[in-house]
């Protein structure tokens, strides 16, 4: 009884860092839009937009700076992103950990609908929870719209 109350927290130990070991190369597809951007910039400066972080700087990486979440992604393989270093750009692929790993990239060319455009029926919840939509938000004299990607006041 004894050796067997020994064994099992081991087995139960090396079950449970088999499985846990196994999330950290868990990869989610997706895209993901912000600005290309050198490795030797931090989120405090790529968030303030500092000349440095498209400086091209010899030997540093290219890197992906996610501006609606405000993290940084290493992006691989790099040759997708070479020559678009400071570009806006939206990044498709696989994320994991901390590396998109790039199917494609595009620029960003415009952002939001051009002037005189109408805009596509939407739901969406407001601050206190509440579901709007356009026709819900339309007035006699027209509606707008602003949508603020990230306010850190």
């Amino acid at each position: 009884m004894t050796r067997l109350s020994w064994i099992m927290p081991w087995a139960f130990l090396f079950a449970s860092s088999h499985a846990l070991g196994g999330q950290d190369s868990l990869k989610t597809s997706g895209s993901w839009s912000g600005v290309v951007i050198n490795s030797g910039c931090t989120v405090d400066e790529a968030f303030a937009e500092a000349p440095k972080c498209t400086d091209d700087v010899r030997g540093a990486k290219l890197v992906f700076y996610a501006d609606t979440t405000r993290q940084i992604y290493d992006l691989e393989p790099q040759a997708q992103a070479v020559g678009h270093l400071g570009d806006a750009v939206t990044v498709h692929g696989a994320l994991e950990a901390n590396t998109i790993h790039v199917s494609s990239l595009e620029l960003l060319t415009s952002i939001g609908l051009p002037v005189g455009q109408k805009a596509p029926a939407f739901s969406a919840r407001d601050q206190f929870g509440r579901e709007q939509t356009l026709e819900s938000l339309k007035t006699s004299h027209g509606t707008v719209l602003l949508f603020f990607r990230s306010a850190d006041w």
